[in-house]
């Protein structure tokens, strides 16, 4: 029998490692724009976002939004948009990759107080959704199919 990783390869995915936090939360390093940085893989998200704070780390054209998120505890939260930014998770890339921005801190402030490391966005389900995405917990990789 071959080996999922294998047969995955053959599909054209990507390998993508993740790691798993002391909250549980899978963290996956991502680069956007050719900025590196640490982020949640969250398949209950429904779209990627970062933090307001990490504006210019990404250098991130911003457009107000009359958007409305809510998640983890916070709702109602003004965002802002950015479009055609470029996202690579490992050798995997999306070169047309649209972000929500909005405030972060209440996410940041849960897992500092876990003593886990902050982190400057979240990857969600539109990412997952257009990579097709595979997850193998066991093994702790994401597998995301070429564009």
């Amino acid at each position: 029998m071959k080996k999922i990783q294998e047969i995955l390869k053959k599909e054209s995915y990507k390998k993508i490692k993740f790691k798993v936090t002391k909250t549980q939360h899978l963290l996956i390093k991502a680069t956007i724009n050719g900025v590196k940085g640490d982020f949640i893989l969250d398949t209950g998200a429904s779209n990627s976002c970062v933090g307001f704070e990490s504006i210019e780390l990404f250098t991130l054209s911003a457009q107000k939004s009359k958007t409305k998120a809510a998640g983890a505890g916070a709702v109602g939260m003004l965002t802002q948009v950015s479009q055609k930014n470029i996202l690579k998770l490992g050798l995997w890339k999306w070169k047309d990759f649209n972000l929500v921005i909005f405030d972060l801190s209440h996410v940041n402030q849960a897992l500092t107080q876990h003593k886990a490391k902050p982190v400057q966005g979240i990857i969600g389900a539109d990412v997952l959704l257009e990579g097709k995405a595979i997850i193998d917990y066991s093994n702790k990789y994401l597998y995301l199919k070429k564009l």
